[in-house]
């Protein structure tokens, strides 16, 4: 086993509870990390703690976000001293949390997929509970929550507490924290979701666009106060999470079927400007009214006008879905090259 006594760990003290029903498997942990040089020894270290008694073969995937600080030195000089199973994915600038995920779950080779923050707020001692219940109860995802969140109230829990409803409300995916970014996922799902933007913060209502959400679940998770360096995030997500939101609610409903939102709207705005419009020629006709100077006049023209507008980017839309799903689709991201793995190489199996 992997000697982690070296390490001053500033996280409680634990103890690894592994299940004894675990079924073959192989593990990935997939860690985006962005500046965080204090945190790359603690963090592999609670790792290695939760998961070195491991019945079957794991890795950790390690995904610098293009870090300014001693980020990659750091984990360079971790991952040749604990093993081939410690790989690092360097990200050539900083593409963000979604792509830095993203690149991990491309480079991840287990058939279960963790995720999970690099700031040591999220617990690795977490994950056997976790796989457990994923591989136990057959499901494809089951999701952190944070019930006994160590964060401010005002600026972290407050805007938390409403974007997780308002999301669960809207996806119909019903979860209470969809912000924590320890999870477990079968690699068979989550390799056919593919992340971009700022997409991980609806992960599970991206999933669900691929598997049932009976087969999504949470658990809760150990939360820890942030120790060493600086938070990512600020209040002003509060709004990007908006924006996200309707564009999820968009793709999920009309993904593959984008001239019925836009067609819908465009028939409507059509149906009211023709509607006016024969109100007024009725009123031409019969009475001999002047409507020519009318704001309804004006205003029947721009509702025929923006129906007709809304009717033709509906196709649009419609022939850029086609391209899309009869296409490639390009990376988020730019790595540095590495050196292939065997299926056999970089594995860390437990001592018999």
């Amino acid at each position: 086993m992997t000697d982690v006594t070296q390490y001053d760990s500033p996280l409680p003290p634990a103890k690894a509870e592994i299940p004894a029903d675990l079924p073959p498997h192989r593990l990935s942990v997939v860690v985006p990390l962005y500046n965080e040089e204090d945190n790359v020894d603690p963090l592999l270290a609670r790792i290695h703690l939760a998961l070195d008694g491991y019945p079957y073969p794991w890795e950790v995937v390690i995904v610098d976000d293009g870090s300014s600080d001693n980020t990659v030195p750091n984990l360079e000089k971790a991952a040749a001293r604990l093993g081939p199973h410690v790989r690092i994915v360097a990200l050539m600038r900083n593409f963000k949390q979604t792509a830095a995920m993203q690149a991990g779950l491309d480079a991840a080779r287990g058939d279960v997929i963790v995720t999970m923050d690099g700031d040591l707020q999220n617990d690795p001692i977490d994950i056997p509970r976790m796989v457990g219940r994923l591989l136990r109860e057959d499901l494809d995802l089951v999701a952190g929550w944070r019930k006994n969140r160590k964060d401010g109230m005002i600026l972290r829990k407050i805007p938390s507490k409403i974007a997780n409803r308002l999301i669960a409300r809207i996806t119909g995916v019903k979860l209470q924290d969809y912000g924590c970014s320890l999870k477990a996922f079968r690699a068979t799902a989550i390799k056919n979701v593919r992340l971009y933007g700022e997409m991980h913060r609806f992960i599970p209502a991206w999933l669900a666009t691929v598997t049932t959400p009976r087969k999504i679940a949470q658990e809760v998770v150990t939360h820890h106060a942030r120790m060493f360096g600086e938070s990512k995030y600020g209040i002003s997500r509060t709004f990007r999470v908006i924006l996200d939101l309707i564009f999820v609610y968009f793709f999920m409903r009309f993904r593959t079927r984008p001239g019925h939102f836009f067609g819908g709207i465009g028939l409507g705005l059509g149906a009211l400007g023709m509607l006016i419009l024969t109100y007024l020629t009725g009123l031409k006709l019969f009475t001999g009214a002047s409507i020519g100077t009318r704001p309804m006049f004006f205003g029947g023209f721009f509702f025929v006008i923006a129906g007709i507008q809304m009717v033709t980017t509906g196709v649009l839309a419609e022939l850029l879905t086609r391209v899309y799903f009869e296409s490639g689709q390009s990376q988020a991201y730019v790595a540095r090259e590495t050196s292939p793995l065997d299926d056999g190489q970089g594995w860390h199996s437990a001592k018999v």
